[in-house]
Formats: structure tokens, C-alpha cells, sequence
């Protein structure tokens, strides 16, 4: 039985961290999307190449790597903690919901910061990275 649930939050935390690090490495989109419709880029090549201007101050451009350096500050440290509570052997049902909640609240966070919503979606997944921190905390006290 523990090896049983064990396997299945290793299954569970690979699923998550997948799908988590598949969506880091494609938020670049939006912000060569920004880019080419807002014609502002960071080098003289590529605004010559697309008849547009070096800026650094744009709004859109700037959100758009907003979302994708809040995803580094947030996902980076969620990936190290599901690796040690996955060490913990925690419950098999109790270990997909962390990651599942915390996954689902990275993608409402960033559509909800892409169109200037109210971003409480990050309250229940840093509650997450607090519940397994704390449960590691006091597994391998």
C-alpha cells in the first residue's frame, strides 16, 4: 500500500510538473505576440526586420513578461517541494490534489493577470507550497 500511493504521487507530480513546465516554456509566445503586434522590440535588428521601434516600456510587452517571471518565482520553487513531499509518502489522493490545485491556479492566475482581472488564484496555490513545505518540515524534522 505505501509503495502503491507513493508511485502514484510520483505519477501524479510528474503529470503536474510536465504540464507546469510545458506552459513556462511557451509563455514566451505572448510576449513575441506583444512584440510583433505592438511593433516594439528590445533590438534595432528585429524592429528593422518587422518596421518597428526599440521600446522597452510597453505595457503589453511589459504584462506579458510579468506572467512569465511571476510563473518562474512561483512554479521553480512548487517543483522543489513536490519533489521533497513526494520523499514525505503522503496520501496518493492528498498529493494529486496539491498539484492538480496548484496547476489549475497557475493558468487562472495568467489569464486573469493577461486581461487585468482581480488575480486571487494565487492564494490557494501558495497555500499549497505553505501545506507541503510545512508537511516536509515536520517529516524530516
Amino acid at each position: 500500500k505505501q509503495w502503491y500511493q507513493r508511485r502514484v504521487a510520483i505519477t501524479a507530480g510528474g503529470f503536474y510538473a510536465s504540464i507546469l513546465l510545458l506552459k513556462l516554456s511557451t509563455n514566451f509566445i505572448l510576449t513575441v505576440r506583444a512584440r510583433i503586434t505592438q511593433k516594439v522590440f528590445p533590438n534595432e535588428e528585429d524592429a528593422k526586420k518587422y518596421k518597428g521601434k526599440v521600446d522597452f516600456n510597453n505595457d503589453d510587452v511589459e504584462r506579458t513578461r510579468r506572467i512569465h517571471l511571476n510563473d518562474m518565482e512561483n512554479i521553480i520553487p512548487f517543483l522543489f517541494l513536490a519533489f521533497l513531499y513526494i520523499g514525505t509518502n503522503p496520501g496518493s489522493t492528498c498529493a494529486k490534489y496539491h498539484f492538480l490545485v496548484f496547476t489549475l491556479c497557475r493558468f487562472v492566475h495568467t489569464v486573469c493577470y493577461y486581461f487585468s482581472l482581480p488575480r486571487i488564484a494565487f492564494i490557494p496555490a501558495v497555500l499549497v507550497n505553505v501545506s507541503m513545505a510545512i508537511q516536509c518540515i515536520i517529516y524530516f524534522m
